[in-house]
């Protein structure tokens, strides 16, 4: 097997970081993959929806250590954020479609703030989020800075970011780090049930939906209100849009097909 599993159902794209026994922390040849994945996600006009989780009892421990202090393998810390994280967050943020982070155990470093970037965060409770780089003398890096203080305020970013404290699921939920905590039990079902109500969504909307808020993180009112108008022109001239009016003035429940 590889270091990502790709799976693809029902319009849903689950793709799984597959380094266990390393706690899922990421290497050069994941980081590839990984890029590689959601590229393929963004090019398959079937897929609606993707999910991005871990095997095992992690989600992402962040970077492999073990990698950057191998005097033979080290790729450096330039190509490390310049060729690994900083394109996965682009193309999560790029991708014309969700992305769900189903954490499925401690996401720490980078592995926590891949999650943060995606656009639903979901966490079962027995999940911890952790801003690890203040304990080894590095700064938070994969948008941590960027999407940190917007996601929680530049108060509690700041120290989470300094003291690398353990944030829990519902700690994390109720500042608004993520959306929502699930139960254990039923992590599984409740997230493939969030997958499967997205995938039927008219996915085009939720596209523009994504790139009106990309560009309000950098955005002034006057600028973001012309983005809106843009963008809800494009929108009104979707098939999904004409097919959810039609659903509703006739009290049916509409049939989106993503375009």
């Amino acid at each position: 097997m590889g270091s990502i599993l790709f799976t693809k159902q029902n319009g849903i794209a689950t793709l799984t970081l597959n380094r266990p026994k390393s706690f899922n922390s990421f290497n050069r040849e994941m980081a590839l993959n990984l890029q590689a994945n959601l590229e393929e996600c963004t090019a398959d006009k079937e897929i609606r929806v993707i999910v991005l989780t871990g095997e095992g009892k992690a989600f992402c421990a962040g970077q492999d250590l073990v990698e950057v202090t191998d005097q033979a393998q080290n790729p450096g810390f330039r190509k490390i954020l310049d060729e690994h994280y900083g394109p996965i967050i682009q193309k999560i943020r790029n991708a014309p479609k969700p992305v769900i982070a189903a954490v499925n155990g401690v996401a720490a470093g980078a592995g926590a703030n891949i999650a943060l970037a995606c656009d639903i965060v979901v966490a079962h409770e027995r999940v911890n989020f952790i801003q690890a780089f203040s304990g080894i003398g590095l700064i938070p890096d994969s948008g941590g800075t960027f999407f940190l203080p917007r996601l929680i305020g530049f108060q509690k970013a700041s120290a989470l970011a300094m003291l690398g404290d353990k944030v829990g699921a519902a700690e994390a939920e109720r500042m608004g780090m993520i959306y929502k905590v699930l139960l254990f039990e039923t992590f599984s079902e409740e997230v493939d049930a969030l997958a499967n109500r997205m995938a039927k969504m008219p996915t085009k909307g939720l596209a523009l939906t994504k790139s009106a808020l990309n560009k309000a993180l950098t955005n002034d009112l006057t600028a973001q209100l012309q983005v809106e108008s843009d963008l809800q022109i494009e929108a009104s001239e979707t098939k999904d849009y004409r097919e959810g009016v039609a659903a509703f003035l006739e009290k049916r429940k509409p049939n989106f097909i993503g375009e």
